[in-house]
């Protein structure tokens, strides 16, 4: 399905140089060189071929993402984090889903675009990055004009998403953790806040604070952060950084949806809710750095 897709020479240099690197991928932190395109699978479990589990209107996500239509999400199957209280986990881990082409991908952006949604939110993107940027040119090419979003993980490499200069409107990265301790046990990833920190550099110098009009997003950055319980995310310290070193004006989703879910409670320190006092405790705190709460 993949060599099937349009030439890799229609593409410009940056989408060409990533989809041709799924040869030996690395893409993604883990750089794990497998030959997607012959077929192998790397970490996140997937091949050349992007995995897609569900598109349509979504209307749980930030009210400045939603509007009248809804955000248009593509919930894109696998991952390259291990996250032991993954609330998908029947997508992320165990891969359920279809494989589509990027000509698929790209018709799906003009139909979720034609039924009225504010922009096309990629849920998951990170692994499956070279497809969907190719079919964001290709979407472009037939009509597609509502802004882009990049909603991951956090666990981006920097060289990747400076090949997304242009293609993406909105990053929406998660901040999981402010500290690597806990991020080798609960999501397999000792690297983590290194690399997220860095990503998230990257992004907001490609798109900067988060702007919107008419209420709703267009450009920018915005911060998801999930309170976990026993400060286990050290959430302060991804708020130093964000006022510190990114902008006092970053817009940021402090949650508090976490439930113990998946392996969660095999792991004493995550495997109950956060309590209201500690998710208040970091809402406050983050007002207190002057950041912007959603």
């Amino acid at each position: 399905m993949f060599e099937q897709d349009k030439n890799f020479e229609s593409f410009s240099l940056p989408v060409r140089q990533m989809l041709q690197g799924l040869g030996k991928c690395t893409l993604c932190p883990r750089e794990c060189e497998a030959n997607r395109i012959s077929g192998e699978t790397g970490y996140c479990q997937i091949g050349a071929n992007a995995l897609l589990s569900s598109a349509g209107p979504h209307f749980g996500e930030e009210s400045v993402l939603v509007g009248g239509g809804g955000s248009g999400t593509m919930f894109f199957s696998g991952c390259n984090l291990s996250c032991v209280f993954c609330q998908n986990y029947e997508i992320s881990q165990e891969a359920n889903g279809r494989k589509v082409s990027i000509e698929e991908l790209a018709e799906l952006m003009l139909s979720l675009q034609a039924q009225g949604c504010c922009n096309v939110n990629f849920v998951s993107p990170t692994h499956v990055v070279a497809p969907i940027a190719a079919a964001i040119e290709l979407a472009r090419q037939r009509g597609l004009t509502v802004p882009t979003v990049y909603n991951s993980g956090g666990y981006d490499s920097v060289s990747t998403i400076r090949k997304l200069e242009g293609l993406i409107d909105i990053y929406m990265p998660d901040m999981k953790y402010g500290d690597a301790g806990l991020a080798s046990e609960l999501s397999d990833a000792p690297d983590y806040t290194d690399v997220c920190f860095a990503a998230v550099k990257e992004m907001h110098r490609q798109t900067g604070d988060l702007q919107c009009c008419n209420g709703l997003a267009v450009k920018g950055l915005l911060i998801r952060h999930l309170v976990l319980p026993n400060g286990a995310a050290h959430s302060e310290a991804i708020i130093d950084f964000l006022a510190q070193e990114i902008s006092r004006n970053t817009a940021v989703n402090v949650m508090d949806q976490y439930r113990p879910c998946y392996r969660a409670c095999a792991h004493a320190i995550v495997n109950r809710r956060p309590g209201s006092d500690e998710v208040e405790r970091v809402r406050s705190y983050a007002l207190e750095q002057g950041l912007h709460l959603l």
